[in-house]
């Protein structure tokens, strides 16, 4: 009679039950760009101003620091409240950073040539509310960034391009996630992009989209990228995220993933605005952010130890 070691039949249950389960995403890395580790744990929230004009102030807390780079947020096409991205300015804040979310339209009918003056005024009231008024940590404007999704990314290119004139401190980085629309049939919700040539040379850029974004698309991304002249093509990329479908829940680059916490945004979105951020205030974590470094593409394992598919980095799309 044949004999079999018992192990034998414990590994085979084991890899067999495996087998029965679909591989699930990457979590939150503990440290680094995207990761996890922070430097407070406390936001404090707070909305001011009225109407178009209004916006929200994010401050960290406990620690509060005496003062803080800031960071401003620009939200999608009808996102006023700020909860849809609550994760990931939750994880700017409690990094260490002031987050600026100006509300830039009251209702769904604010027309669109009226978002960048919106936003740049509450902008500039958030700016100096921060200095004068008692109770905030205060800004520090040698480090100022503009990033935003969908709407709000072309609106952080149009605030790019007219920091001088707007009287807005100047950006040292700025990140578009898939921006969008300045084309399109309905014109009600088409908006202008401004001349980005204006953009300081100095600026460090990262202009995204996601595979699978049938929104936006590509068009504004690409326009962002390409018609910010000044900026070196050392200082700036153009990121693809890639849907992958390995295991369960699929990451699925699509125009709404950057409202989601999941590893498209911890390896994605959050890992690049943090290390775009840290090169360009602290000269730190570049790799992570520009340059097509594997530090950079990497997007985490499976859980059965499959990388994710990497992000795809262009300086000529």
């Amino acid at each position: 009679m044949l004999k079999v070691n018992p192990c034998f039949w414990i590994l085979w249950a084991s890899v067999a039950t495996f087998a029965g389960q679909a591989a699930t995403p990457p979590g939150q890395p503990k440290s680094g760009p995207g990761g996890a580790d922070c430097s407070h744990q406390e936001v404090l929230a707070r909305e001011y101003g009225a109407g178009a004009q209004a916006y929200w102030l994010f401050e960290p807390a406990q620690p509060t620091p005496a003062s803080a780079p800031v960071i401003v947020f620009s939200h999608g096409w009808s996102a006023m409240n700020p909860h849809a991205y609550g994760a990931w300015i939750e994880h700017l804040v409690k990094r260490g950073s002031i987050v600026v979310y100006p509300v830039y339209q009251d209702n769904l009918r604010t027309p669109p040539r009226d978002f960048t003056p919106n936003a740049i005024a509450a902008v500039k009231d958030a700016i100096q509310r921060l200095q004068k008024e008692p109770g905030h940590v205060k800004p520090e404007l040698d480090k100022f960034a503009l990033a935003g999704h969908s709407m709000g990314g072309v609106l952080s290119a149009n605030m790019a391009a007219l920091w001088a004139e707007a009287g807005l401190p100047k950006p040292r980085a700025v990140m578009c996630v898939e921006p969008g629309k300045t084309w399109g049939v309905v014109k009600a919700i088409a908006i202008t992009l401004e001349d980005l040539s204006r953009i300081p040379k100095e600026t460090l850029l990262i202009s995204v989209v996601g595979d699978n974004d049938n929104i936006a698309g590509s068009t504004d991304a690409k326009r962002i990228f390409r018609e910010s002249t000044q900026i070196p093509l050392e200082n700036k990329n153009f990121v693809t995220l890639v849907s992958d479908a390995h295991g369960q829940p699929a990451l699925r680059a699509n125009h709404f993933a950057p409202v989601l916490s999941n590893a498209l945004n911890y390896y994605g979105t959050w890992k690049l605005l943090d290390a775009l951020t840290d090169a360009a205030f602290y000269g730190r974590n570049r790799n992570f952010a520009l340059g097509n470094t594997p530090e950079q593409r990497f997007m985490g394992r499976w859980s059965d130890g499959v990388p994710v598919k990497e992000m795809i980095i262009s300086v000529s799309p």
